[in-house]
C-alpha cells in the first residue's frame, strides 16, 4: 500500500475515529487503525469490539492495499506536522513509513486480516432527522446515563421511536432524563434500542447543530449512523429498559417556577459545602421563597434564598446537589418548573411551559 495526502485530510479521518480506540486492549490489534487504500480513498476504521468507527479521506493511491497500524502513535505523529504538510504513507512487510518533508517515521504493523471490522448494516428500520435534532436529544439527555451499573441496561440511552417522534431517554436508577423530539421520522412501525454509553458520546461528539440529515438504521442488535464521511455502527444493549413512562411522575400538586440562572448558581454556591460522599441538598419552601441550605462532616454550611413563583403549604425536601444542577444545564429557557408532591416523592423538572424535556429525581433524606 503506498498513498499521499495532505495532512489536514489524513488527520481529520483519524480525529473521527481515534476516540473509539482504548489504550488497554484485550487484542493487540485493536489498538490499530486498519487503513484501506481503495480506489482514490483512504478507509480509516477503529473499533472495540462494542463500537466501530469508519472515515473516509480523499487520497492520492499509488498502491492499493490493506495494513494495520498503532492508532495514537499514527495520530500523534500527524497532528504534530506542520498545517497543510504533505505525507506518503507506504506500508511493506511488517513496516508502514510515513514521511512528510524531512520527517520520517517507520511504525510496527499487524496483520490486516486478523482486524475484527464488524460491517455495515445491511437491514433494519430506517429513521431521518436533522443532526442538530438528534445532538439536541443527546446532550439533554446523555448525563443521565449510568456508568458501570450491573443492571447493564442502565449503562447506556434509549431510542424510543414510531413514525411521529424520536424520544431519548437515560436513567441511572436515582434519576431519569427524558427528551422528545416530534416530527416525521420515516419510520412505519415503532421501534426502541438502547445505544451503549460509548456509542452515545461518540455519536454526540460527531455531530454538528447543522440543517443537514442524518440517517439513523437500527438492525438486529445493531444501530449505525451515516454523518458525512463517518460512519458509526454499534452494538445495541440486550436488555429490557424500564418503563419510563411509569417513573415519570403526573403533575404534582406543588408547582415552582424560577429562573433558571439564578436557581443554577445558587445550587453551585451551597454544592460547595455539601456533603462530599452524598451531595444533599435541602430545599424549603414557603410562599413566594425557596431556601437552599447545605452541610458536611465539618459541621460547615451554607445558606441561600431566592425568591421564587410558589404559593401553597410549606415543603422541605432533599435532592443530590449535582442532579438538580445537571438538569438545569440541559434546559435551555430562562425559567423553569420543579412540580412536587410531597417529601418522599420524586420531583419532576423541566422547562417553563416545555415539557417535551422532563427531568426526574428521587428525593433524599438528609
Amino acid at each position: 500500500m503506498k498513498i499521499q495526502v495532505g495532512r489536514n485530510e489524513l488527520l481529520s479521518a483519524l480525529q473521527a475515529v481515534v476516540g473509539v480506540v482504548e489504550r488497554r486492549q484485550t487484542l493487540p490489534v485493536l489498538a490499530n487503525f486498519l487503513l484501506e487504500a481503495r480506489e482514490d480513498e483512504l478507509i480509516v476504521t477503529g473499533t472495540d469490539l462494542e463500537l466501530e468507527l469508519v472515515a473516509r479521506a480523499q487520497v492520492q493511491n499509488l498502491s492499493p492495499g490493506r495494513v494495520t497500524v498503532p492508532a495514537r502513535k499514527l495520530y500523534d505523529i500527524c497532528r504534530g506536522l506542520p498545517e497543510g504538510a504533505q505525507i506518503t504513507l507506504e506500508a511493506a512487510a511488517d513496516r508502514a513509513t510515513l514521511r512528510s518533508g524531512k520527517s520520517r517515521f517507520s511504525l510496527a504493523t499487524l496483520n490486516a486480516d486478523e482486524y475484527p471490522a464488524m460491517g455495515a448494516v445491511t437491514d433494519g428500520k430506517l429513521l431521518t432527522l436533522k443532526r442538530s435534532e438528534l445532538k439536541t436529544l443527546l446532550e439533554k439527555t446523555q448525563f443521565a446515563m449510568a456508568q458501570q451499573d450491573v443492571r447493564y441496561y442502565l449503562n447506556g440511552l434509549l431510542f424510543d421511536a414510531n413514525a411521529e417522534r424520536l424520544r431519548a431517554v437515560a436513567t441511572d436508577g436515582h434519576r431519569l432524563a427524558f427528551s422528545e423530539w416530534a416530527g416525521n421520522t420515516g419510520l412505519s412501525e415503532p421501534v426502541q434500542a438502547i445505544l451503549p454509553r460509548k456509542s452515545v458520546l461518540e455519536l454526540s461528539r460527531l455531530l454538528e447543530s447543522s440543517d443537514a440529515e442524518v440517517q439513523v438504521l437500527i438492525g438486529q442488535g445493531r444501530v449505525q449512523v451515516d454523518i458525512d464521511v463517518v460512519r458509526l455502527t454499534s452494538k445495541t444493549i440486550d436488555g429490557r429498559f424500564p418503563d419510563y413512562e411509569r417513573v415519570i411522575p403526573d403533575h404534582g400538586d406543588k408547582s415552582v417556577t424560577a429562573d433558571r440562572e439564578i436557581l443554577r448558581r445558587s445550587l453551585s454556591r451551597t454544592a460547595i459545602l455539601s456533603n462530599e460522599k452524598y451531595r444533599g441538598v435541602r430545599l424549603q419552601l414557603v410562599e413566594g421563597r425557596l431556601k437552599l441550605s447545605t452541610h458536611n462532616p465539618d459541621h460547615e454550611e451554607a445558606e441561600e434564598e431566592l425568591e421564587v413563583g410558589y404559593s401553597g403549604p410549606d415543603l422541605e425536601i432533599g435532592f443530590n446537589v449535582n442532579y438538580l444542577m445537571d438538569a438545569l444545564g440541559a434546559i435551555p429557557g430562562a425559567e423553569v418548573t420543579l412540580e412536587l408532591k410531597d417529601s418522599d416523592s420524586s420531583g419532576l423538572l423541566y422547562q417553563l411551559g416545555d415539557p417535551s424535556s422532563k427531568y426526574v429525581i428521587m428525593p433524599m433524606r438528609l
